[in-house]
């Protein structure tokens, strides 16, 4: 595992350790975070920690025509109990996901200096919220980094029942309708798998992001796995 310096620098991903930890220290400089998801990388550590910054051997995506919308969920969703908007309250949402309380969580991993720095990315135009809301009052949503084409989910929050599932969803059907690839989900979860979200492996995943960000152009270098995945 790699310890980072001032230098703004990361490792290969493919030198992770098996807990998927590939890095320790650095900052959460506007400039290192951007630079880590381009690499397959994110920050996940709690208060008092060192930053840790991850790129796990598996990696939990919802590519965006694998949505699972379940019978209950559409009636829900017909009846127009909640509205939804799109970056219109980023610092209530992630300052929601911040405080609220989790099962089996003791703190947060979302850190006030990581809040910080992820409004100083919303402020550059590169996190972004969704926003649910019912009878006029933030119920629940989530937030992101957005890299064009790939959406990294970050947080998502419910102050009642279904409200993150309405944001999560709204979101997929947003980012489909504009040609995005996939939302990276990051880790596996039983909730978001019941939404259609998968783990790929990451040599995968790295294709596909390198792919998405002009990186590597020629549709020959997705192997049949990839394929795979996206011919579906």
């Amino acid at each position: 595992m790699y310890k980072l310096t001032k230098e703004l620098y990361f490792p290969n991903v493919e030198t992770a350790h098996s807990s998927g930890i590939v890095a320790f220290g650095g900052d959460l400089s506007p400039e290192r975070l951007i630079l880590a998801y381009k690499s397959g990388i994110f920050p996940w550590f709690e208060d008092g920690e060192e930053i840790t910054w991850f790129a796990p051997e598996e990696r939990m995506v919802l590519f965006l025509n694998q949505l699972k919308i379940s019978k209950s969920t559409r009636n829900l969703i017909n009846r127009n109990i909640f509205k939804t908007t799109f970056n219109t309250a980023f610092e209530n949402v992630i300052t929601q996901c911040q405080q609220i309380k989790r099962s089996g969580q003791l703190g947060t991993w979302i850190t006030d200096d990581m809040l910080k720095a992820y409004l100083k990315l919303h402020e550059m135009g590169y996190a972004k919220s969704v926003e649910v809301w019912q009878n006029e009052e933030l119920v629940g949503g989530l937030y992101g980094i957005d890299l064009g084409h790939i959406f990294c989910g970050e947080s998502m929050f419910s102050k009642v029942s279904n409200a993150s599932k309405m944001a999560f969803i709204a979101l997929t059907q947003k980012l489909k309708a504009e040609n995005y690839q996939l939302i990276d989900c990051q880790v596996y979860n039983d909730y978001l798998a019941q939404l259609g979200a998968e783990e790929i492996p990451r040599e995968l995943f790295m294709q596909i992001l390198n792919r998405q960000l002009k990186v590597v152009y020629e549709d020959e270098t997705l192997d049949s796995l990839s394929k795979k995945f996206l011919m579906r």
